[in-house]
């Protein structure tokens, strides 16, 4: 079982994605990913330093007037056995932000967890490959345990019919919310406007529980 883990940052913000925008939350970004996305905007060689379990335990339950945890990244799944010490020991709402591949790293932790924004990596804007079967599995492994979870889908002009219909299957035999998260480079959405509305209509007219909504705290120049 690890004791350390590698964080590059520990910070009090306003969420900024997804349905919980708005709420106040320690901000816990974990260094290093398992994936390499195009639109990563995580430098995990900046201000990356080593905590050990009680270091962060203690911080955590030191901040008080939070409405959650947030655990990010990188993928904070890749220090699930450090978690497993962490976790049980924090006495607020843990919201969890993975990728949502590492689904046998999740059932170590997920007794603990709360929420799940669980970004749905599409080969045409992310990675250049399919990891939907390990979305269906991590998807899956959630929901076995009641878990609130919810996909968010970053996307540009690039998507396929393809990708919407399958996205649209994960969520529509699960009953689970959609979120579309225009790409930002640089703090700016270079989408044009149109082509945003299209993709959005093409995924409401076939399921009705999608909401679009960008990354606005980099509107808000948040963090």
């Amino acid at each position: 079982m690890e004791n350390k883990a590698l964080i590059n940052e520990i910070f009090e913000s306003v969420q900024g994605e997804g349905p919980y925008i708005g709420i106040n939350q320690l901000f816990v970004r974990f260094a290093s990913c398992n994936l390499k996305c195009a639109y990563c905007d995580t430098d995990y060689k900046i201000n990356a330093k080593e905590y050990s379990d009680m270091e962060l335990v203690n911080i955590i339950n030191n901040t008080e007037n939070i409405h959650s945890v947030s655990l990010t990244g990188g993928e904070p799944l890749l220090y699930a056995d450090f978690l497993a010490k962490v976790l049980p020991k924090i006495d607020k709402k843990i919201y969890l932000e993975t990728n949502g591949t590492l689904f046998e790293n999740l059932a170590k932790v997920i007794n603990y967890i709360d929420i799940i924004s669980t970004d749905i990596k599409l080969p045409s804007s992310s990675l250049g490959k399919d990891v939907f079967n390990e979305h269906k599995l991590f998807i899956n492994c959630a929901l076995k345990y009641n878990k609130e979870i919810f996909l968010k889908v970053v996307f540009d002009e690039k998507i396929t019919p393809e990708e919407i219909k399958t996205v649209i299957n994960y969520a529509k035999d699960r009953n689970l919310l959609i979120i579309l998260q225009p790409k930002t480079d640089a703090n700016k959405i270079n989408i044009p406007t149109e082509t945003i509305s299209k993709i959005f209509y093409s995924f409401n007219n076939q399921y009705n529980n999608v909401r679009l909504i960008p990354q606005v705290h980099k509107f808000l120049n948040l963090k």
